[in-house]
């Protein structure tokens, strides 16, 4: 066959591909770029990003898709974004987390971060079931709250096959609270007397976001921020763990009316998705030092930039009416499972004497 009958046929599936996803992951970056001026406008009125680009991503992205629903042509580049785009974040994330952060916060402190995580993930999620959230929604809650807000919502999304209408409304009410605790967590500590590792633990384990803990932690000065951000950083590295059961659960979770996955979208055997395995590959290079340091701040900038895209296009998928009707479940479900986790933290300072 002559070589110029069989270049065309090896440079057209990449040309058509990138038709075919250049839309819609323009219009994700777009909504993206917008949510990080949100941010940028957020912290010059107020000193403070209250609400995260990753939030506003997805609030812009909703109300674009209820004002102008994005033709046929966009489809394809959204879903790339929404799926492929946030499983390369994840992976990326893995890198800001290392071993060492273990074995620095010492054996019992370490063992009630563990236990109060493994406590609760689950028990929220029966209090979602119990509400009659979907088991899906009902698990995002559960894994926000439990372990890291909405990083944790964005990571396990992929792994369980969540709807776009699911995570958006977890990260939502999930963001909303989180402020809240930032506010209300130093009058908690106040009327409690804590001590400075008291409240430095306690804010480590409530609070959802890494900047929020230092908010959350810097009424009680230097000493509760530097604890809070340890212990806030071993939960973080319960995700590869937690998302690596999920995925061996997945297949078994209720349908709750969804359509049964096509054929080929079910894993079969016991094998996590590769995402995941990137994930706790990363957190072995970093702990093993093989990660260079100049590579790390660059790489956890991709992963928050790679993020916010990935929340538009989820925004730009919203059913903003299916997000309203499950509001007061979610509300309630999101409240609940936040005051539980401030008493599992109190009950562990407690424990430990701190």
């Amino acid at each position: 066959m002559p070589l110029h009958s069989i270049l065309p046929c090896r440079f057209a599936r990449p040309q058509l591909a990138l038709r075919a996803y250049a839309p819609g992951v323009g219009l994700s970056i777009g909504v993206a770029a917008l949510a990080a001026l949100g941010g940028m406008a957020e912290h010059a009125l107020f000193g403070a990003k209250w609400l995260e680009p990753l939030v506003l991503a997805i609030l812009i992205g909703a109300v674009v898709r209820s004002l102008w629903a994005p033709p046929a042509r966009f489809e394809a580049g959204i879903r790339f974004s929404a799926k492929t785009v946030l499983e390369i974040a994840i992976v990326l994330l893995g890198a800001s987390v290392s071993a060492q952060t273990l074995l620095s916060v010492g054996p019992g402190l370490l063992a009630g971060i563990v236990a109060v995580v493994a406590l609760m993930v689950p028990t929220a999620y029966l209090l979602g079931r119990a509400l009659r959230l979907p088991a899906r929604m009902a698990l995002l809650i559960a894994c926000g709250n439990g372990i890291c807000g909405n990083s944790a919502i964005a990571a396990v999304a992929p792994v369980i096959d969540a709807d776009s209408d699911d995570v958006s409304a977890a990260i939502a009410f999930t963001a909303v609270l989180g402020v809240a605790v930032v506010l209300l967590l130093p009058v908690v500590g106040h009327v409690a007397g804590m001590s400075v590792n008291g409240y430095g633990i306690l804010s480590g384990i409530t609070v959802y976001a890494v900047p929020q803990v230092l908010a959350a932690a810097a009424p009680m000065g230097a000493g509760a921020i530097q604890l809070g951000t340890l212990v806030k950083l071993v939960r973080v590295l319960m995700l590869g763990p937690i998302t690596v059961v999920l995925s061996f659960l997945a297949p078994h979770l209720p349908a709750d009316g969804r359509t049964a996955a096509p054929e080929g979208r079910v894993r079969r055997g016991l094998m996590p998705p590769l995402f995941i395995l990137g994930f706790l590959g990363m957190i072995v290079l970093r702990s093993a030092g093989a990660l260079p340091e100049v590579a790390l701040a660059p790489m956890g900038q991709g992963a928050s930039i790679l993020t916010v895209i990935a929340m538009a296009a989820l925004g730009l998928g919203v059913d903003a009416r299916a997000v309203a009707a499950a509001g007061p479940r979610v509300i309630a479900t999101v409240t609940l499972s936040l005051v539980m986790l401030v008493a599992a933290g109190l009950g562990l300072v407690s424990l430990l004497a701190a």
